[in-house]
């Protein structure tokens, strides 16, 4: 499954309905957000047929980042059934990123 770019405005469509949802709060300024980007390009390799990843950029919806306390970036939170149900802050490798998504499916 594609990484979808979501926005304040689809954010209730496309995260907050069935399944697990990985979202990645990020700015285009960011650095540790830049090393995040590969980082979940190769979990959707690995387990996109599982789990959906979701970006929001805060810089154009702050209205998302806001509703779910996002005070640093990256900030990922792994939603199920469109409730959030972990989060992580800071660059994580792909294996421990890997490990707390699994926990979910």
């Amino acid at each position: 499954m594609a990484i979808v770019n979501v926005t304040d405005q689809s954010f209730k469509g496309e995260v907050e309905s069935t399944g697990t949802v990985l979202v990645d709060f990020w700015a285009p300024w960011c650095g540790p957000c830049k090393m995040v980007a590969p980082v979940l390009e190769e979990l959707d390799q690995e387990i996109g047929n599982d789990l959906k990843i979701a970006k929001v950029n805060v810089d154009d919806n702050p209205e998302s980042a806001s509703r779910f306390g996002v005070m640093s970036i990256p900030t990922l939170i792994v939603f199920k059934d469109g409730e959030p149900v972990d989060k992580v802050v800071g660059f994580q490798p792909k294996d421990a990123l890997k490990s707390v998504v699994s926990k979910h499916l």
